[in-house]
């Protein structure tokens, strides 16, 4: 290597060519690249830049710690379990919450080394949308790939709105815990929340370069305080009963650092390493809270009946007796949601931003701009910030509609695995042309993991239109499969109209791809 430069060497004769490896360094050849966002961008980062026909814009800032730290933060923790056992208890109960979790972590097991496997590939910020493009047939890659764009871009803007929702359901409860004569209103939770999505996106622009810093400190956070919350267990032991349902989908979020692949140093590695080992970490700190909290709650029926309406709450109550320890428990709990959502909101900005740079997305060349000192897709965030607080300006005039707004994010974002899934076993069978060079890889069992990724993901994509509740009202119904038909047809209409004569997916920049 002369002067510093990358030499990329051509393997194989096949139309993606293998690109050399190269020893990892920290030095950054690329010479249109401000100096400013140098560090951290190593030469396996230009490499795969270069391959897949991208320019560096943003700070490689995330290392692998920091990086943990992120997805912990999005994937199913403890924390997420504790608050999202209200649908599980009502269906199903003490049993069939905890044996539904080991299920839904056996088979999110696969769709996460599937995840991992193809972001070693093509570490981008586009995700599975650029997976879909790069891997698919050159006769199908166009559509499935726009398809997978604008799924992934409402989920992960139904996620954002959803997760700040909860923050705001959590302060009002705070109130109530400490003053009982509240009566909380549809009205005061909008300004909530709107307030608190305000305050998430300024972090995420002007703090942005604080967020790895901020991640590792919630490594250490996750651990301190879930070891050391083991609530008392004096409480009546609970009386059990059979029961039978399915509890809600885990491990969502699998593909939240992958769209932070263009700010993760040496991503090619950092981020299938960090995929894998957030989600093994997660598994016991999970299973232990959900059997005590499960062990220690008097009666589920009083758990779901409590005027707060999140049954963890009314047990942190009965651990405590009292409203100040209650308080303190569900003050951390809160703390920690508020890092989860500021880190699901840079996860969105970055696959919108990235869907728009690549023409996906109405306004790309404003959505696909990144602010030239901050670095940051500001317009993005804006657009991401703007999304959640329609949403709850909406539950002013109707609380049921905005819910069932929100509920469209479990079946779009486990539509893009299945997409991406499935057009990486069609290359693996017929090897036209191979997959890219990868520097972590599933090697030889590539294939029946992948294929039980699927399997899993399709059983979960069909589970996600079902109600929760078997009498069904406007309320209990879960309205995902009319919003999930509307999108789907939306983006299909779009497409039609404009995006087939401007999309045409990522793969035309990639190297050695020959679309013309």
């Amino acid at each position: 290597m002369e002067s510093g430069r990358l030499q990329l060497k051509e393997i194989g004769s096949d139309r993606s060519p293998h690109i050399q490896a190269v020893p990892d360094t920290r030095e950054c050849p690329d010479d249109d690249t401000s100096k400013d966002i140098k560090e951290g961008f190593t030469v396996n980062d230009q490499r795969d830049m270069h391959r897949m026909g991208k320019k560096q814009e943003m700070r490689r800032n995330f290392r692998l710690i920091s990086t943990i730290g992120f997805t912990t933060c999005i994937m199913e923790t403890w924390e997420n379990v504790l608050i999202s056992t209200s649908q599980g208890l009502r269906t199903g109960g003490r049993p069939c919450l905890f044996w539904s979790l080991v299920w839904a972590y056996c088979g999110q097991l696969f769709i996460v080394l599937s995840l991992a496997e193809m972001s070693s590939m093509a570490p981008t910020a586009g995700g599975q949308y650029h997976w879909v493009s790069e891997f698919a047939s050159r006769k199908h890659q166009k559509f499935l790939s726009y398809a997978s764009g604008w799924l992934s871009a409402i989920a992960w803007q139904s996620v954002v709105a959803f997760d700040t929702y909860l923050t705001g359901t959590m302060i009002q409860c705070l109130i109530f815990l400490n003053h009982e004569t509240y009566v909380p209103t549809r009205w005061q939770e909008t300004l909530i929340v709107s307030a608190a999505s305000i305050g998430m996106s300024l972090f995420n622009v002007f703090a942005a370069k604080h967020l790895p810093l901020a991640e590792g400190i919630f490594v250490t956070s996750l651990h301190l305080f879930q070891s050391s919350s083991r609530y008392s267990s004096s409480l009546p032991r609970p009386r059990h009963k059979t029961y039978s349902s399915v509890f809600r989908i885990m491990g969502l979020g699998s593909d939240s650092v992958a769209h932070m692949s263009e700010e993760i140093e040496n991503a090619g590695v950092t981020v299938p390493k960090s995929m894998i080992l957030s989600f093994v970490l997660n598994i016991p700190f999970a299973m232990g809270s959900v059997l005590t909290y499960l062990f220690i709650m008097p009666d589920v029926q009083d758990a779901l009946d409590s005027p707060t309406g999140l049954p963890f709450i009314y047990v942190f109550s009965e651990a405590t007796k009292n409203a100040v320890g209650a308080s303190i428990l569900v003050m951390v709990i809160l703390l920690l949601f508020f890092m989860i959502t500021i880190s699901c909101m840079a996860s969105a900005s970055r696959q919108t931003f990235a869907f728009a740079r690549d023409n996906g997305l109405p306004f790309s060349n404003w959505l696909g701009a990144v602010h030239p000192t901050l670095h940051i897709p500001v317009n993005s965030v804006i657009v991401t910030c703007a999304f959640s607080i329609i949403m709850f300006l909406i539950n002013i005039g109707s609380g049921v509609a905005m819910n069932a707004l929100l509920s469209l994010a479990t079946s779009p974002l486990m539509g893009t695995y299945i997409i991406c899934i499935a057009c990486v076993i069609v290359r693996r069978i017929t090897k036209s042309p191979p997959l890219p060079a990868s520097r972590w890889s599933l090697g030889r069992f590539g294939i029946p993991i992948n294929i039980l990724a699927l399997v899993y993901a399709s059983w979960a994509f069909f589970w996600s239109f079902w109600p929760v509740n078997r009498e069904v009202t406007a309320e209990t119904l879960n309205w995902a499969p009319v919003l999930f038909v509307g999108v789907m047809g939306s983006s299909g209409l779009l497409y039609w109209l404009v995006a087939r004569k401007v999309y045409e997916g990522p793969v035309v920049k990639v190297e050695g791809r020959k679309f013309h």
